[in-house]
């Protein structure tokens, strides 16, 4: 069966590709009647637009770029939900590539969503990205570029990120006030600036309340997994140091913490208090159930994608605007391991 096309409608209809194209975007200066002998037909005929030719006059692709660190993973599967919420709004497609945690597979995939002329990007950066060029020579094009979650601070474009050091102060108070005065913590990788505020949050709250800052009580996730709360939870114990709270990084790793301090009959909260960060769907599963730091991925996504909006709209118009920065809310969700 060949392609539809306007003019083969034009013909039937026996008026102009332009009056065809006309009735179609509802314009005014035709006729109710001809909208609807036009649209009829075009249902009939099964008629699509040519999203290509479309594509080449508007000079848009309809389609964005969105590069995760990994797409299993509680928080990121929200972000992707609100990022293809509002993108299904306006009309726009989202490739999804994930990174793996790689810089050089970053890079790689910055470098092919260029080249499939994508609209605009939505990056989270991946935990082994220290050199920016690759981002840098995107925005340096033109290409309008939404960084959120994981950010970095010499990167000059708009994102979307929440207080991370002010979200670990009130989850590392939390255990200061519900009794607490030795507190570990399962810091993330050294490089993330997201992992480095939380543990600049977590030292300030020690501060803030006159506790010491035992730095053997501070254990480097590089995975930021299940086993790494696990193991490490092992190797604290095995220490005989005094601890009597603990603050995790992330949800995935106080799970791997608590299911360590259950097999080893470590009461909790009662000789150990257990907080994590994200507010996984297990978190409110698991036994006892994990008080954490509520982050908002889905509206992470939502704001990334509105604000890519603005400036994809800002570019294709040649009008001038200023990157922006947007913060969201956390929340402390207490549950039963405080």
């Amino acid at each position: 069966m060949r392609e539809v096309t306007l003019k083969h409608i034009a013909e039937i209809l026996e008026i102009s590709v332009a009056t065809v194209s006309k009735a179609l975007k509802d314009y005014p200066d035709v006729s109710a009647k001809t909208k609807k002998r036009v649209k009829e037909l075009a249902e009939t005929l099964n008629y699509k637009p040519n999203s290509f030719a479309v594509n080449f006059r508007t000079r848009e692709s309809k389609t964005i770029g969105l590069i995760i660190p990994e797409v299993v993973h509680h928080f990121f599967s929200n972000v992707i939900k609100g990022i293809i919420a509002q993108a299904e709004k306006k009309g726009y497609l989202v490739i999804i590539l994930q990174s793996n945690e790689s810089y050089q597979l970053e890079k790689k995939q910055l470098g092919l969503l260029v080249s499939k002329r994508v609209d605009g990007v939505l990056m989270s950066l991946s935990n082994d990205t220290v050199d920016y060029k690759h981002i840098n020579n995107v925005l340096d094009r033109d290409i309008p570029l939404v960084l959120f979650d994981k950010t970095a601070k010499l990167i000059n474009c708009s994102k979307v990120i929440i207080d991370d050091r002010k979200a670990a102060f009130i989850a590392t108070e939390h255990l200061i006030r519900s009794g607490c005065k030795h507190i570990a913590h399962f810091r993330g990788p050294l490089l993330p600036l997201n992992s480095i505020d939380r543990f600049l949050g977590y030292k300030k709250a020690l501060e803030t309340y006159d506790i010491k800052y035992d730095p053997s009580l501070v254990y480097t996730c590089n995975e930021v997994t299940f086993e790494e709360g696990y193991n490490f939870t092992q190797e604290l114990i095995n220490t005989q140091k005094r601890v009597d709270g603990l603050f995790a990084v992330s949800d995935l790793v106080a799970i791997g913490a608590i299911a360590k301090l259950n097999e080893l009959k470590i009461k909790i909260p009662e000789q150990i208090s257990v907080i994590g960060f994200s507010d996984w769907l297990m978190s409110s599963a698991i036994t006892p159930s994990l008080t954490t730091i509520g982050q908002p991925g889905y509206l992470m996504g939502k704001k990334a994608f509105k604000r890519l909006f603005v400036e994809m709209a800002k570019i294709r118009k040649k009008q001038p605007f200023k990157y922006k920065t947007i913060e969201l809310p956390t929340s402390l969700i207490v549950r039963n391991s405080t």
